[in-house]
Parts: structure tokens; sequence; C-alpha cells
């Protein structure tokens, strides 16, 4: 997902996304040890999205303090 789309989600939908993404990150690390993953791309592009993620997190957190 790109991060405008990601900004657009209310907060319970980026954690619910975030555990997808956590979640398909494990399977796919799971694919790659036994050697059945069929897209390695796919891995660098979740673990991006996941960051995306708790970086949009982390700023809403800082907005609703400050």
């Amino acid at each position: 997902m790109k991060p405008g789309e990601l900004r657009e989600m209310t907060t319970v939908e980026l954690q619910e996304q975030l555990e997808k993404d956590r979640q398909e990150l494990f399977n796919l690390r799971f694919q790659a040890a036994t050697q059945q993953l069929e897209n390695p791309r796919r891995v660098r592009e979740v673990r991006k999205n996941v960051a995306r993620i708790f970086t949009i997190l982390s700023e809403r957190g800082l907005k609703e303090i400050g």
C-alpha cells in the first residue's frame, strides 16, 4: 500500500492491517525457509508496509499527546 492510502485509514483499520501484514510476513518467512517462496520481493514489500504503519501510528500518537 502507498503511504497516502494508509494515512486515510483510521487507527483501528491500521492496527488490523498491521496484524494482517505481520501474519503474512510470518508466512512468507516460513515459505522462504522451506524454499517454497514464489515471489521473494513480496517479503520486502510487506516489511516496508509494516514500517509505514508503525510510522503513521507513532505520528498519530505524538499528535494526540502534543
